[in-house]
């Protein structure tokens, strides 16, 4: 069924609308500029609670004034794309960005919550993260460096697996002349043009879906692709097939370590086709990472990270199914690159950004820390 006059449509309404309350999108703007102003990290607008910002991860109000969930929809609605506004219309929940004029990007999920319009807002970087700013470990940078394959970034919600992707891409876009494309939902950080040329794909508005995305961007002569997470099956098939015919990939998966992030795309298939899959996953890889955020000494976040740089050994194991042991094979592959989590937290104590006590309450292996925070 065409959607095309439903979507005109509702885009009329929504227009129509805007135009008749003004105020709630004045509202909205000014509550976006506190939280630009605040250095805050998201917004939240909840009927019968005032509208709230995140700084530093404590909720502050902006004013005592409670929300009623028709504001809400209409200081939000008009600034999502049609494709995102047939959503909401259709499952009561979207998920898209949008700008505001001297405030920058920011990504919303509306949504509703005991029958009224919901929304979180977060602010999104004016400019694409440098990896040097992150706190991660300097070898990270090895993965900007990979002539090809999959490399997986693992990590539970909100521990930054997006901008450390980010990262690596503005390193290879300042340091190699390069053709990337990323595909995302949605778009977070705009990349410049500096010595690659980057495009940036958005699904719902560039393409209705990864795979599709995917695809297209395969024919499209890459060196560098961009996969914002690998929901299905199918993207997962087509990742790994880019990746073993030249192309280096980066995608991202919400795992808690090296073996759940491998497991996590050979599980996604059925049982029949697995081995195959892992196949194919031991020859496509080139490096997992996963990273945690912890809490700071002094305020705000750290990152935490753990590298499995793929080599023989770790191929064997995927193969085989016996992702147990990839955790030895991050000790035996140090030379290459590689480092455990303990490690990395170990070195954050000694730094001081870090205090023992989270590392322990984070460590997977606490013996091996103790031991490494030995003087």
């Amino acid at each position: 069924m065409d959607e095309t006059p439903q979507l005109d449509r509702l885009v009329r309404e929504l227009n129509a609308s805007a135009r008749k309350e003004p105020g709630e999108a004045a509202r909205l703007e000014t509550w976006a500029a506190s939280l630009r102003e605040r250095d805050g990290s998201d917004l939240y607008l909840v009927a019968d609670a005032p509208p709230c910002i995140r700084v530093q991860g404590a909720l502050r109000p902006l004013s005592d004034q409670p929300l009623e969930g028709e504001e809400i929809e209409h200081a939000v609605l008009p600034l999502l794309p049609p494709h995102a506004v047939v959503q909401y219309r259709k499952t009561g929940i979207a998920d898209a960005s949008f700008r505001l004029e001297d405030l920058g990007r920011f990504r919303v999920n509306l949504h509703r919550e005991r029958g009224r319009p919901a929304a979180s807002i977060r602010a999104l970087p004016l400019h694409p993260p440098q990896l040097g700013e992150l706190g991660l470990p300097p070898g990270i940078e090895a993965l900007a460096a990979l002539p090809h394959g999959l490399v997986l970034i693992g990590g539970p919600t909100g521990s930054g697996k997006t901008t450390t992707v980010a990262a690596l891409v503005d390193l290879i876009n300042r340091r190699q002349a390069k053709h990337i494309v990323t595909i995302e939902d949605p778009i977070e950080f705009e990349h410049p043009h500096r010595q690659s040329v980057v495009e940036q794909v958005e699904i719902g508005i560039d393409a209705p879906d990864f795979a599709t995305a995917l695809r297209a961007a395969v024919r499209q002569s890459p060196d560098v692709m961009v996969v914002g997470e690998m929901r299905d099956p199918e993207t997962m098939r087509m990742a790994l097939a880019a990746s073993e015919t030249g192309h280096l990939v980066f995608s991202t998966v919400h795992t808690g370590d090296v073996a759940s992030t491998v497991s996590r795309v050979s599980d996604a298939f059925p049982p029949e086709r697995q081995p195959t899959i892992r196949q194919e996953l031991s020859m496509a890889l080139a490096a997992v990472m996963t990273q945690t955020l912890l809490p700071r000494v002094g305020g705000g976040r750290i990152a935490a990270a753990e590298l499995l740089m793929v080599g023989y050994g770790a191929r064997q194991h995927i193969r085989k199914n016996a992702l147990q042991h990839l955790q030895q094979e991050i000790t035996i592959t140090r030379k290459e690159g590689s480092f455990t989590l303990e490690e990395c937290m170990a070195q954050l104590v000694k730094k001081g950004l870090l205090t023992a006590e989270d590392a322990r309450a984070r460590a997977v292996h606490r013996d091996d820390l103790d031991k490494l925070l030995r003087p």
